[in-house]
């Protein structure tokens, strides 16, 4: 019995020194483990959101201004300024959403309005992709994402009748345009009115917009432009133009055919030529609060006063 004691306590030494043995070698059992300062900065890695900002720079006129430099922008976020991590203004392909309406108004301005969408899709980049919303008394995907021709063909298919859900087809085309291959995302909204049929209110809309990261341009096609002497009504001219300003984008009312085919035409150079700035907030609390954001250039002289669009700020949600 005394030697079976012995026997016991000796095996029961050796499995203790096994174990100490495996603890300082962490190599044996697996892959060697990393240094608690390393494995601190991965967590802080993981837990930081980079914000990406993209400015559409121009003159009053609308043309844009390029060659700027990482030097000649300022962040500020809840009116702290930030450091811009990352600078680029490479012309990078965009997911696009078009929001067309197809509401009665508008059957005496639809091949135009046909015509100034086409000019848009020539003047995008090749690698863009596209889809179709069109509205009347309801919002329809008419198109899923595709190429810009595809998206031509089932409009020219598409006949104008009924009211105008507007809200509507903008919150559904803020929801698809997420499913879009590339991050740069974007919305065209080409109407002639302002809402009349839509289950969704603005205050709704404008809430989904704030937390989707889309930028929105606008064509408004007034009464003037269809030679009846009078503008769009002004509450609906005025949302137009809130929506695009609020996401960086533009609002264009042309009152005339040629100065429908030049904006549109503007807005498709403006989303090839824009500057995307990226910073790692300074306040990292992830707290599902409205962040403001403002932008600021700083032009080399001789430039022209300049208009300086990006989006009004995010949700800092986890």
């Amino acid at each position: 019995m005394k030697l079976f004691k012995n026997q016991s306590a000796c095996v029961y030494r050796i499995l203790i020194g096994c174990l100490l043995l495996l603890a300082i070698q962490p190599g044996v059992s697996g892959q060697q483990q990393k240094p608690i300062q390393d494995q601190d900065q991965e967590v802080l890695k993981q837990r930081t959101a980079v914000v990406t900002v993209n400015v559409s720079v121009t003159d009053k006129q609308f043309r844009q201004i390029t060659g700027l430099g990482k030097e000649h922008f300022e962040v500020f976020e809840d009116k702290v300024k930030q450091e811009i991590e990352f600078f680029s203004d490479e012309d990078k392909p965009i997911s696009v959403g078009i929001i067309f309406d197809l509401s009665g108004s508008m059957s005496n301005k639809i091949s135009r309005a046909r015509e100034a969408l086409k000019a848009f899709v020539d003047t995008c980049h090749n690698d863009d992709d596209f889809f179709l919303v069109t509205f009347n008394d309801r919002a329809t995907l008419l198109a899923e994402l595709s190429d810009g021709q595809t998206v031509l063909n089932k409009l020219s298919l598409a006949e104008p009748r009924g009211q105008t859900a507007l809200y509507d087809a903008t919150y559904l085309g803020a929801e698809k345009v997420k499913e879009g291959r590339h991050e740069k995302r974007a919305l065209l909204i080409i109407s002639d009115g302002q809402d009349n049929a839509s289950r969704y209110n603005y205050g709704e809309l404008r809430k989904l917009l704030k937390e989707n990261d889309v930028q929105i341009y606008c064509i408004g096609i007034t009464e003037e432009f269809a030679g009846a002497g009078s503008i769009m009504d002004m509450q609906g001219r005025a949302i137009l133009e809130e929506v695009a300003r609020s996401t960086g984008g533009m609002a264009f009312f042309p009152t005339a055919y040629a100065e429908l085919e030049d904006a549109v035409t503007r807005i498709a150079m403006v989303l090839r030529h824009q500057y995307s700035l990226g910073y790692v907030p300074a306040n990292d609390q992830r707290d599902g609060k409205w962040r403001k954001i403002k932008v600021r250039v700083h032009a080399p002289k001789g430039l022209p006063s300049l208009v300086v669009r990006a989006k009004e700020g995010y949700y800092a949600t986890p």
